[in-house]
C-alpha cells in the first residue's frame, strides 16, 4: 500500500492566550513556523493530518477561534527569500 504524502499549511487566530499558546506547541513541534501564526507541514500523510485536526479540534473554541488547514497542491514558484533585510542571504547553484 502506498502512502500519499502532503504539504500542508495552517494558519489560525485564536482568541484566548492559552489555547493560542497550547495550539502553537503542538505545531511547533511537527511543522516550520512561516510566520507568528502560519506553519508549514512538510509530506504528512493523510492519517496524520487527521490526527492532528483532532488534536485542534480538542483545544479550540470553534466559535470564537479559526483555524483553517490548506492543503498545498504544488511547490508554486519561490520568488525570494530574506532572513534579515540588511544582510541578505543569497542562495546560487554553481
Amino acid at each position: 500500500m502506498s502512502r500519499q504524502v502532503r504539504d500542508y499549511l495552517v494558519c489560525y487566530d485564536i482568541a484566548d492566550p492559552k489555547r493560542l499558546s497550547k495550539l502553537a506547541r503542538i505545531l511547533e513541534k511537527r511543522a516550520y513556523r512561516i510566520q507568528y501564526s502560519i506553519f508549514l507541514l512538510k509530506k504528512v500523510a493523510n492519517h496524520e493530518i487527521s490526527f492532528l485536526v483532532d488534536e485542534i479540534t480538542a483545544i479550540i473554541d470553534q466559535e470564537a477561534d479559526d483555524v483553517r488547514i490548506y492543503k498545498i497542491k504544488s511547490a508554486g514558484y519561490r520568488l525570494g527569500c530574506a532572513i534579515d533585510i540588511d544582510d541578505p542571504y543569497i542562495w546560487t547553484e554553481e
